[in-house]
């Protein structure tokens, strides 16, 4: 087991942001990060719906964590919003988690399906994964924006589905790369171990970091003018 999160420099429980596009596979991610280091770290979930507790059903339903590790914010509003403007909510939820079930090593804090404006506030989020899939079409890390930019990791899911959606996993590679200023970007299937082993090595590694004190969020800047955006969930599909 891990040293309590009191003995480190931060004195606190990492926060990792994931946030995305609907159905990009945000919930199957955090299930199958959950499932991967479950046995090593102490976890925490807070998703974010706006009228529903959609994903953390979904999540509880996958029995990844015990439920009560699992706690749902129903936002009322634009998913960016309470991970972005006005974060009170969601850091309410991550500190009584903490104060219920602590101490924890990584709390993950899923965004309500959003478009590519949204971006974790450093307050709510020290570091953040951003989640596209191929179906979404391969012209979107070309789009850009705060998501794809400016995540500590970006993550292009549903690789496996390329093939069958007309989509180039290498072209979504080398628009990332370009907007990314060295930021990493992986391209993974969650069917796959070695997917979620990646991105897992990825949080291990954020953690250690954590821990020694030098991990710096960075400010998103001003907020994006919107776009439009949904925000119906869908989980049939845990690529």
């Amino acid at each position: 087991m891990s040293p309590d999160p009191e003995t480190t420099a931060t004195g606190r429980a990492l926060r990792i942001g994931i946030g995305g596009p609907v159905g990009t596979g945000k919930s199957s991610l955090i299930a199958a990060l959950c499932r991967r280091l479950g046995t090593e770290l102490r976890l925490g979930v807070v998703t974010n719906d706006i009228y529903t507790t959609e994903d953390a059903i979904f999540l509880r339903g996958q029995g990844v964590l015990a439920p009560e590790r699992i706690v749902a914010v129903q936002t009322g509003c634009c998913p960016h919003t309470a991970i972005r403007d006005d974060v009170s909510a969601n850091l309410q939820a991550v500190e009584d988690l903490e104060r219920a079930h602590g101490p924890l090593d990584v709390v993950l804090v899923e965004s309500g399906g959003d478009n590519l404006t949204a971006c974790f506030s450093p307050a709510l989020a020290d570091t953040q994964i951003f989640v596209l899939d191929v179906a979404g079409g391969d012209d979107v890390p070309r789009k850009g924006g705060p998501g794809v930019a400016r995540s500590d990791l970006l993550v292009i899911n549903k690789v496996d589905l390329a093939p069958h959606v007309g989509a180039s996993v290498e072209t979504m590679l080398r628009d990332s790369a370009e907007r990314r200023d060295g930021r990493p970007t992986v391209a993974v299937s969650l069917r796959d171990p070695a997917g979620v082993a990646e991105v897992a090595a990825w949080a291990l590694d954020q953690l250690a970091v954590w821990r020694a004190g030098a991990l710096v969020s960075e400010d998103p800047g001003p907020p994006a003018p919107h776009g439009p955006h949904g925000h119906t969930h869908d989980h049939a599909h845990a690529h």
